[in-house]
């Protein structure tokens, strides 16, 4: 049975939650009209129902994970970075295939995505590793870092292939270096050599990526050289998105995804979906909660207690940003098409239950910010 300080129910963060909570209510609802039949005729897809139960899971994960100190997992860092690694290796080797990627391991009873755990697993192991350091980065500290914590999980990830969680752990490293007091002429100097880089191994690099990965790249410099091609998903995710106008369409009244005009409706692009029915202000109300929620994570990296609960949820906030931006950028055309998620809202139990258990540090760490909690 868990026990809970009443102390800390008292500070528990509950705008974070219910923020969340009303995302994920969001999702299910938005999941159910994307996934509906044509006209309702035939057989709805369950999808909304998975995510109703990886929901209840989620919430139990982030109970547990709030109700031990957070400063624990720093003594087991080293194990649970080397656990993350076997588990992007081992989806390489015996993975179940997906439209054109690797990402899962299948249980049988169900299947999960490695990637997705990492990335809790990445921020743990990078905040503890950082807060252990007691001087300022060298040359040598920030390529070792960048080394063990960026370079070996980014080809990992890249070769099964997930490009968007593979740089997203390349830019989360990065901003937690930057915090933690990179140098800025050593900064610039990696920004320097990594353009310079990229135009001399350009081509090998190009050559490196797969078929749709080009295509996505092309489409996005322009969607208009394959309208009813390679630029169909851009196309028609922002028509989605323009046709919902300053009200919306009104709640199961939007016809791109249950028409099946949109790809992937329900997971990457399902912002267009909602877009579609609720409109301008209805994104507005969807953008103020995600904000509120960066806003809150962000002052608890502030307001922290130590350093390692500091980094933990610039981490964390990091992550969730980044997710945000990239999804909503992609989805209206502004950034490449790089199959990100929009957290808490996309259909994903393994996706889900990862973010609850980053809410659920960043709240952990917000409710143990004071002297009083310690001994």
């Amino acid at each position: 049975m868990l026990k809970i300080d009443r102390r800390i129910i008292e500070n528990f963060d509950w705008i974070i939650f219910i923020s969340v909570v009303i995302l994920c209510i969001i999702g299910i609802l938005t999941i159910f009209s994307a996934t509906r039949p044509p006209l309702d005729e035939g057989e709805r897809p369950p999808f909304y129902i998975k995510q109703m139960l990886w929901l209840f899971i989620a919430i139990i994960a982030l109970l547990i994970f709030i109700s031990f100190d957070y400063n624990r997992l720093k003594d087991f860092w080293i194990f649970l970075y080397i656990f993350g690694l076997i588990l992007l290796i081992a989806v390489l080797f015996s993975g179940k295939t997906a439209m054109g990627a690797k990402r899962w391991i299948n249980l049988g009873f169900f299947s999960f995505q490695p990637s997705e755990i990492f990335k809790i697993i990445f921020i743990i192991s990078l905040s503890a590793y950082l807060s252990n350091k007691k001087t300022p980065l060298n040359v040598f500290d920030t390529l070792k870092t960048f080394f063990i914590f960026a370079l070996i999980p980014f080809i990992l990830i890249f070769k099964q292939p997930d490009l968007g969680t593979a740089l997203l752990i390349i830019a989360t490293t990065f901003i937690m270096l930057i915090y933690k007091g990179l140098p800025i002429r050593l900064l610039i100097f990696i920004v320097f050599l990594s353009f310079i880089s990229l135009f001399f191994l350009w081509e090998i690099l190009w050559e490196g990526l797969k078929e749709y990965q080009k295509n996505r790249l092309i489409a996005f410099l322009d969607p208009t050289i394959d309208p009813k091609g390679i630029g169909y998903n851009i196309t028609q995710s922002v028509i989605t998105v323009g046709s919902g106008g300053l009200f919306g369409k009104g709640f199961l009244a939007g016809t791109q995804g249950p028409l099946k005009f949109l790809p992937e409706k329900h997971t990457d692009f399902i912002f267009p979906i909602f877009a579609e029915e609720w409109g301008f202000f209805g994104c507005l109300i969807l953008l103020s909660l995600y904000f509120s929620i960066f806003y809150r994570t962000f002052k608890t990296a502030v307001v922290a207690k130590d350093n390692f609960g500091k980094y933990l949820a610039l981490g964390f906030t990091s992550i969730f940003i980044l997710y945000f931006f990239i999804n909503i950028g992609m989805t209206i055309g502004i950034m490449p098409v790089v199959g990100i998620p929009l957290p808490f809202i996309s259909y994903g139990g393994t996706a889900l239950l990862a973010n609850f258990i980053g809410i659920a540090l960043v709240i952990n760490v917000r409710m143990r910010r004071f002297e009083l909690f310690y001994p």
